[in-house]
Parts: structure tokens; sequence; C-alpha cells
């Protein structure tokens, strides 16, 4: 699999692995923990939220700026794996205020900012050297694999570390009970029967006598669970950044010659002028039709795109403009795609059954997933082409202890994992498709991905002809609140539609977002490789932010025009992507 590759690879891989198993460890638990202990409603948690997760990218922008122009892309990295790691270590303290928190989140934000542009970068520099050009591809599939291993077992480590420390103080877990207790000490509790039957349900100790007493202990328990899990975060940014010491030298140390002369920033100092007054100009209409905050996002991102335009020098500007016209692809791909955290959740939670047969349930669990995939690799390894007796021995030992768990633990539940699985069968297409020539260039899989990211809404548009849509469900109380009737079981669809269309979305994402950044890491102009990969992510968060889109048409359009707004966003999106592929593919095959 690393066969030909640079060993830095594997440095970045797993420093990246380590960063990510943190930072998804905190954003699985992070919602529920300022709810449990700030008792902040839905929209307030969620703002924060978003915010955060918009800070996560946009800061990227602010450590691609100081490595560009200190050149010391491995110090930067280091610096943010560092001011990482102290936010964590905050969000770890119980006791803390929302105040002190926030700023907790923001130091992590920021710290993430000097890391993940900077070492996606370094991963690119380190397949400018022509020995290793033609593997830049599979370079970050396999850099992208190691993200989503850190992911995978990130809410894993969250759930268990939280109903430990609830079971060790002789509770259970039950997410709802947070909300009862803060209503309840506010006095805004009308029913306390509700809190009475689910205190006495999930204290280990008995019937609960006080409720008073109960609902301060659980919150305390529950939300101090919440900051060991924290704390398992920060120690997997230790393990990064341990990696990382050990063996950063294996990486890059790319010093750029970047005359005086050529540098646009010097030769074009109001060029900040004019991208400031063209993002406050983008951020006042976009804020006219939706939000401020929304505003801002896309503020900052036409006040970058004008700054970098304008700096760039004539030979710099081809490349530039190119990467931004992927940027704007990108934005429209993840504005779909981030749908399986909202439109397509609120279709899981009502339009699917509710219950289904024991096989169905075979990827929820941490146990089952492990077991499956030793199953898989088993008969890779038994299967394979030149593979050692002891190598077929130990797959054939996998094998059976993966068949052997999986059916033990059949009747538990579902969760799949495609990213990890799905990127060798991907890499395994690119490969047949290299040696026979006719392997598509980079711009080109962009614009499959996003072809194949509509055809993943086309199946649960499918799925979603002749149901009851939302806005049917819809009624005003008594009060003039707006209600939904409860979905009838008769628009209840099997959960394989919903499946279905998670794996091909998920095959989308693999033919474009690290294909993206290896198009990135090409095409960057020297002196702005870290500002690029910045860009990358700012694209990324500016769709994030459009999100809206989906949850704001939920209750009013009928379902299959909701999804038929993706499909449309998708397919016009490769459409202008193949419309410019021969000036995407000229700009690569000059470097």
């Amino acid at each position: 699999m690393l066969k030909g590759h640079p060993k830095g690879l594997i440095v970045a891989f797993f420093a990246n692995m380590g960063e990510r198993f943190g930072f998804y460890t905190m954003m699985a638990i992070l919602v529920l923990f300022l709810q449990a202990k700030y008792g902040l409603s839905e929209s307030t948690a969620g703002e924060i939220y978003s915010w955060f997760y918009f800070a996560i990218y946009a800061l990227a922008l602010v450590g691609g700026l100081i490595a560009d122009y200190t050149n010391k892309y491995k110090t930067v990295i280091l610096a943010g794996q560092v001011i990482m790691f102290a936010g964590y270590v905050l969000m770890s303290i119980p006791g803390l205020t929302l105040t002190v928190t926030v700023i907790g989140l923001f130091t992590i934000a920021f710290g993430n900012g000097l890391f993940k542009g900077n070492l996606q970068a370094v991963v690119g520099q380190m397949y400018d050297d022509e020995r290793y050009s033609k593997l830049r591809d599979s370079a970050y599939m396999l850099f992208y694999m190691g993200i989503n291993i850190g992911a995978f077992f990130a809410p894993f480590a969250a759930t268990r570390v939280r109903d430990w420390w609830l079971e060790t103080n002789n509770y259970l877990h039950d997410g709802s009970l947070p909300a009862l207790c803060h209503q309840f000490q506010n006095g805004t509790l009308k029913d306390v029967s509700t809190l009475q039957h689910l205190a006495d349900k999930v204290s280990l100790k008995g019937p609960v006598a006080n409720l008073a007493d109960f609902a301060s202990n659980y919150l305390e328990v529950f939300s101090r669970g919440y900051n060991y899990a924290f704390g398992i975060a920060a120690c997997a940014m230790i393990l990064s950044l341990i990696v990382y010491l050990l063996f950063f030298r294996l990486l890059p140390n790319k010093q750029k010659a970047v005359k005086k002369q050529d540098d646009g920033v010097q030769k074009k100092p109001w060029a900040i002028l004019v991208a400031l007054a063209a993002g406050f100009l983008t951020a006042y209409l976009i804020s006219l039709v939706k939000d401020f905050p929304t505003g801002m996002a896309f503020g900052l991102f036409a006040a970058f795109i004008t700054w970098i335009i304008i700096i760039s020098n004539k030979e710099e500007k081809p490349r530039v403009t190119a990467l931004i016209l992927v940027f704007i692809v990108v934005v429209f791909f993840w504005m779909s795609f981030h749908q399986n955290g909202l439109t397509l959740t609120f279709f899981a939670r009502d339009y699917t059954v509710k219950t289904v047969a024991p096989v169905t349930y075979m990827f929820f669990t941490l146990e089952n997933i492990l077991s499956v995939i030793a199953f898989i690799a088993g008969i890779i390894l038994v299967l394979g082409k030149k593979r050692s007796v002891n190598i077929r021995i130990a797959g054939g030992v996998l094998f059976v202890l993966g068949a052997a768990a999986c059916y033990y633990l059949f009747s538990q539940s579902f969760n799949p994992l495609f990213i990890v699985t799905l990127t060798f069968i991907v890499m395994a297409v690119f490969t047949w498709l290299n040696k026979r020539g006719i392997e598509p260039s980079t711009p080109k899989k962009i614009g499959i991905g996003m072809i194949i990211a509509a055809i993943g809404f086309v199946v649960i548009l499918v799925a979603s002809l002749n149901l009851v849509s939302p806005h049917e469900l819809k009624f005003m109380d008594a009060s003039g609140a707006v209600k939904y009737n409860p979905v009838p079981d008769s628009s209840r669809v099997m959960p394989y539609w919903l499946m279905s269309s998670y794996l091909i979305l998920t095959i989308a994402e693999l033919f474009l977002s690290p294909m993206g950044l290896s198009f990135v890491s090409k095409v960057a102009p020297v002196r702005f490789q870290g500002l690029m990969q910045g860009g990358w992510l700012l694209a990324t968060a500016v769709g994030n932010k459009l999100l809206f889109i989906g949850s704001d048409f939920w209750g009013v359009l009928d379902l299959w025009q909701l999804w038929a707004i993706f499909i449309t966003c998708c397919i016009l999106s490769a459409a202008f992507i193949f419309s410019i592929i021969k000036r995407l593919e000229r700009v690569t095959s000059s470097i």
C-alpha cells in the first residue's frame, strides 16, 4: 500500500490520525456537553458549535499565511499541535464557566488552523519530488484515510468514557435527563413525574428520594464525564505530538526562494483594502438574504479570493484562478455532502422504519465493526497475490476470528464505516486504470465525484417518492406554535435506501476530497502553498454555512423536491468542472 511512497507520508498519516481522533472525540459530544453543563438551548448550543466548526476551517488561512511568510511549515505545524493540546486540556477541567469554555474552543480552533492546512501542504511538498510525483493522488487518499480512522474510533471513545464515569457514580446514561434536570432546577418543569420515572430508572442505588439532590448530582457527573472525554482528546494530541517530534525529520524542510521583486504583497499594499471592501460588501448583501453570520462567512471567502488574485503575479495568476474555480465547486459539494448530518439525519429519524432484521445491525458498536473489518482483512490477506505463507496464515486467523465474532455479535447495531474500507477499492481501481494509461486526470476525478454525489441523492429521491412530506404534517397548536404530526408508518422505508445513499456519497467524497487536496498541492504557487490549502478549507467552511438550505426547505417542499435541489447543484457543478477541464488540465500539465 505504501510501496514507492516517501517515509514522511507515514509520519503525516499518524500525526493527522491522532489529531483527528482528538478532534472528532470532542465534536461527537460538544453540543451535548454544552447543554448538559450550562443548560443551553439547542439553538444556542448549535450556534456555538457552528461558529467553532467554521473557525476550525477558516483559521487555516491564518496558519497558511504564517507558514508561507516564514517558510517554516514544520515549526508552524508543531506550534499548532501544542496549542491544540492546551485547548483540550482546558476543556477537560471540570467546573469552568461558559466564557472560559469558549476560550478553550477558540484555542483548539486556532491551533487547528496552524496544523491542518500546513500538514496538507507538507504532504504535497514530498510529492514535488519527481520520484514520487505520479503517486500524489494515491498519497492524499492514504492521508485522507488516516483522517477517517481517527474519526471512526472517536465517538466510541467519547461515549465509553462518559458511560464509565456515570456507572462509577452509580448512574446509567439517559440523554434526555440533563434537560429535565435543568428545567427542574430552574422551576420550569411543570410535571416532575417523567423526571422521577427516569431518575429511578438510571439510579443504580434504587429509587430516588430527593429529586433536587439527584438533579444536581446527575448534571455534575454527566458533564464531568464529558470533561474526561475531552481529556482523551488531549491524550490523542500527545500521541500525535510524539509521533511528529520523533519522526518529523522525515518530512521535507522546504525553503522557498521567492525574489523580493516578485512579492505581490510588497508591490500592492492596497490589495488588503480592496479585499476588505469586497468582503464587507459581500457580507452585507448576503446578510440581507439570510443572516449576518452567514454573510460574514461569504464575506471572508470573497475577501480571500479578491486579495489572492490581486497579489498574484503574472506567472501565478493562471494557477490561482484555476484553484479558485475549484474552490467554488467545493462549496457546493460540501453543502450537499454534509446534509448527511442534517436533512438526511432528519430522514433517518422520521422516515426510516424503527425495527429491522438482526443482520442490519452488524455495524453499530465498536466490537461489531472491528469484527467485520477483521473478517474482510482476513479474506484480502488470504486471497491477495504475492502473499507469503506467514501472511496467508495470519489472514486465515483473522478470517476465522472475525467470522466467529460476527456470529457472536450478530444481533447488534448498524453504523457503516465506508471511508476506510472503500479507500482500498478506489485506489485499486485508479491503479488498474493507470496501468492501462486511462486513469482520469485529477480535475476529471473531481468532476466525476460531483456526478457520483448526484447519484447518491437520486437514490434517496427515489426512496422519498409517494411519502408524505414534512409540510403536509405541519399544524399550529393553540398557542400559535408550529408543530408536526408524527410520520405514519406507511411513510417509513427500509434503512437500506439511506445506507445506499451514504455509500454512494462516500465514494463521491473519495473522488473529490483527497483529489482536491492533491490538486491544490500540485497547482498552488510556491509561495502560497499553505495559504491555498487554507483556501480549500475555507471553501469547506462556506459550504457548511450553506447547510441551512436543507433545513430551511425541510418543512416547505416535498421530499423529492428537496433532494432535487442537491442533485441539481451537484450536476451543475460537475458540468462547470467539465466545461473548464482543459483549462485545469493545462495548468497541471505545465507544472
